[in-house]
């Protein structure tokens, strides 16, 4: 592909490997799996034509040793799967958090558990991308509603994951991931590329996970000459493993938190369509956000005072936008491809408020798209409560 702008026709599987071709992404390690094959797919072609390593690995579970090895000889790295894949990833994961290996990873969602249903979509793993490995960390998590952000998304994941050295997650899903729709691509050269930050000191002065200003330590990528060691056991600023001192263990685990904490206000993205008189917000990412942005024009064209939140950033989440959109709200519904998970932390945000907002859950089992129709039977029948 030329480098020129263009606007293309594409599957928003191609337009994530194209974002990733963008971003800046030089190598991939991967194993092909529904709905996701499509991205290693078009990498495998496009990577080499770039100058970057497309490799398939045995597995999900090695394709994220893969990544985080690159990540820290200086690639940009990354891999796509889906549910059961997620599930192997995990472990090496978490490894990829402790020792700060900046990588990005999509998930294009499927129903299950276990195998599920492979070819059908899902937001059964949202719990799973803040949670899924052990331990206490913080992660960020983007979550496409359109072909066009599957482009510009998988690059603000790169940059995160640059900026912050930390493993970011697109989670996608197959509505997303096998949908087209028309994609304005601008020029490579007007795309903002994050590069790492790396030391400028004497070896001797190198403190690999010493946090900067930002919470962000600078990284050497192997090869560079800094000796020092990398290890998923608790470490201090030089990388030594200290497993006896309480006071580095919480030091190490406070920072992974605050440099994503800190900065939340660069990395929460959300869409807001609120009027001041909205009594009833619908809550939703990712696919069932279009479904929520049709029922909600139809609400209103019947005169209820009915708007909408959708999350961008799934993780962290949004929660001071959040509590500032549903000031004057009687009723918060979340409609999800799941049952119910970011109902549970919408719900956890409200406890926090002195006055009352009922929260509902409007969970689609069968890994089908929740209907436009279906959105608005509930806020019909909450604005009907409303009025009581």
């Amino acid at each position: 592909m030329s480098r020129e702008k263009k606007v293309l026709f594409l599957q928003g599987n191609e337009a994530c490997a194209e974002g990733a071709i963008a971003a800046g992404v030089n190598f991939f390690a991967g194993y092909p799996i529904t709905p996701s094959t499509e991205i290693a797919e078009v990498l495998s072609k496009r990577l080499p034509e770039n100058g970057g390593v497309f490799i398939q690995m045995e597995d999900e579970l090695a394709s994220m040793g893969a990544v985080v090895g690159a990540s820290l000889a200086g690639a940009k790295a990354m891999l796509a799967t889906s549910g059961p894949g997620f599930t192997l990833i995990q472990e090496n994961l978490g490894y990829a958090a402790m020792v700060e290996a900046p990588c990005v990873i999509v998930n294009v969602q499927r129903g299950g558990p276990s195998s599920g249903i492979p070819t059908m979509p899902s937001q059964s793993d949202v719990m799973q991308a803040r949670w899924g490995n052990n331990g206490d960390k913080a992660i960020i998590a983007l979550a496409p509603s359109s072909v066009s952000e599957m482009f510009f998304l998988t690059i603000q994941c790169v940059n995160y994951a640059e900026k912050y050295r930390v493993p970011t997650i697109l989670l996608a899903d197959a509505v997303i991931g096998h949908m087209r729709e028309k994609v304005a691509i601008p020029g490579y050269e007007t795309i903002e590329r994050v590069i790492r930050k790396k030391p400028m000191s004497e070896q001797k002065d190198y403190l690999p996970y010493r946090g900067e200003e930002s919470g962000v330590p600078l990284m050497a990528s192997l090869g560079d000459g800094y000796r020092h060691y990398i290890t998923g056991c608790v470490h201090d600023e030089t990388g030594k493993v200290v497993l006896q001192d309480p006071t580095i263990a919480a030091t190490l685990i406070r920072r992974l938190h605050e440099k994503i904490e800190n900065n939340v206000t660069d990395i929460v993205q959300y869409e807001a369509d609120i009027e001041d008189d909205t009594e009833i917000l619908v809550v939703a990412y990712g696919s069932v956000a279009r479904s929520a942005k049709e029922a909600i024009g139809a609400a209103r064209k019947m005169g209820l005072k009915a708007g909408l939140f959708r999350p961008i950033t799934i993780w962290p989440f949004a929660e001071e936008p959040f509590l500032e959109a549903i000031k004057n709200v009687r009723v918060v519904i979340v409609p999800e491809m799941n049952r119910g998970q970011y109902f549970v932390e919408i719900s956890r945000a409200i406890a926090s408020l002195k006055n009352f907002v009922k929260v509902v859950s409007l969970p689609e089992l069968g890994s089908v798209l929740i209907s436009p129709d279906s959105i608005l039977k509930e806020i019909r029948k909450e604005a009907e409560t409303c009025q009581k």
